[in-house]
């Protein structure tokens, strides 16, 4: 490993091409003994660092149309969270099943589950049928694997059946010193970031630009009024720049006087602090307040000069979702792609139906896609919101962060990188300074 780090380090990629692979690597594991462990412990209890280990793993054997990547950094999500806490269900259940497929899938049944959906770092090894990357290039990776053998899914690659999310349904993920990951996984690394910068945009800006810009899901055109939930967390954080990015106006929903700030600092004009303005649109756990929603969209409509929501970017859920449907015009759109705060929605359907709105579902990306937000990434026109990095033995610690929210934007996690600030390629030097500003503004916040 520490040849593998030294190449890198010195920026001779290339010269890994000469190293064989190590027989184990460390990564960020939860253990399938353990995964009864918070038993009767409400969501909020469960704490990742309890469950969130970092172990020396075997490297696993490389397959057919399959890339071994030598991670420098990765991020937390919050499906490291659900995975961290076993919830909605253990994904060890999720590995059983893709283990029965074939016997190149029955590597990733395991006692073990290596975690994490994002990563930069540098290929180390492909396997037979690989032709686009090689030993040495520097790379990005997208979440979706698919197997691509059925039918539906040569049309958007999400539509496969066998369609999963990389290092949460699979194993090998990118929370590691080494990763295994589909060979179309891969995109090229934007020059101008660090590793720890290049490496937190995959999953949710990938998420966003479906959600929003893509005819798959929220098809957002220029003047359209997007209300953003979390608009300074890791999703919101993208969806903001894309809305004000495509000639939209985003009305930023954010809990405290700093997250409003980060929106300033987009360019966002319009928030909403929910806790300072006290939002209450749950009576009890069974009862919604039909008011709140009024009142809320009421001071949508006095930021907007009297209009309505054309399309709500969701992700919170249960706590939210009934005022989003409340809340978007005659004939708009509700678009969501999770539900951090509970999957058993609720909302008025008269609010609905007689008002031809539509939900429309959307979870990451095709690979089409990921490459388009990629590259808007490593065109400047979209910027990193990296507000922390955290090592890769504090694993534990970052997933608890963004658990209790106590983030902004996207926390980065150190693999093999020994420092921040690594990773920049020299040619790119002049670029980055261009928008160093954009860059760096979740980070001193």
């Amino acid at each position: 490993m520490k040849e593998i780090l030294d190449a890198v380090l010195t920026g001779d990629t290339a010269a890994v091409a000469g190293i064989p692979l190590p027989e184990s690597y460390r990564g960020v594991v939860v253990r399938k003994d353990e995964q009864a462990m918070f038993e009767g412990l409400a969501s909020r209890d469960k704490d990742p660092r309890q469950s969130l280990h970092v172990d020396e793993v075997a490297t696993p054997e490389l397959g057919p149309g399959e890339a071994i990547v030598a991670v420098m950094a990765s991020s937390v999500n919050f499906n490291t969270v659900w995975t961290s806490i076993f919830e909605p269900v253990s994904t060890f259940g999720f590995l059983e099943r893709y283990g029965r497929i074939s016997e190149l899938t029955k590597r990733h049944d395991l006692p073990y589950h290596v975690v994490g959906s994002d990563l930069s770092g540098v290929v180390l090894a492909v396997g037979p049928g690989v032709t686009k990357w090689k030993a040495g290039d520097v790379v990005v990776a997208h979440c979706l694997s698919v197997e691509l053998e059925d039918h539906q899914g040569h049309d958007d690659s999400m539509m496969d059946p066998q369609q999963r999310i990389w290092g949460f349904e699979t194993n090998f993920g990118g929370l590691a010193e080494l990763a295994l990951v589909k060979a179309n996984q891969l995109m090229p690394k934007p020059a101008h970031l660090t590793w720890e910068e290049a490496a937190v945009p995959g999953l949710v800006n990938s998420t966003a630009y479906r959600q929003l810009v893509s005819k798959n899901a929220g098809q957002m055109k220029q003047g359209d009024n997007v209300l953003v939930w979390g608009a300074s967390g890791g999703l919101g954080s993208y969806a903001t720049q894309y809305v004000l990015n495509g000639g939209g106006q985003p009305i930023c929903v954010v809990s405290s006087p700093e997250k409003a700030e980060l929106c300033r600092r987009m360019g966002a004009e319009l928030i909403i602090d929910r806790t300072a303005e006290d939002y209450r649109f749950w009576k009890d756990e069974n009862n919604q307040d039909p008011k709140e929603w009024q009142r809320f969209g009421k001071r949508i409509r006095e930021l907007t000069g009297g209009e309505d929501i054309d399309i709500v970017f969701e992700h919170p859920g249960r706590e939210t979702f009934g005022a989003s449907v409340y809340v978007t015009r005659k004939g708009g759109v509700i678009t969501t792609c999770a539900s951090t705060s509970g999957y058993m929605h609720q909302y008025d359907n008269r609010y609905l139906w007689m008002n031809l709105k539509r939900i429309v579902s959307s979870h990451f990306a095709n690979y089409r896609e990921s490459w388009e937000a990629n590259r808007l990434i490593a065109k400047g026109k979209i910027h990193p919101t990296l507000s922390k990095t955290y090592r890769l033995d504090d694993t534990g610690d970052a997933a608890y962060d963004v658990h209790k929210n106590l983030h902004q934007g996207k926390v980065g996690v150190l693999c093999l990188a020994p420092e921040e600030g690594l990773g920049v390629a020299p040619e790119a030097v002049e670029f980055r300074a261009r928008h160093l500003d954009a860059i760096n503004r979740f980070r001193d916040v």
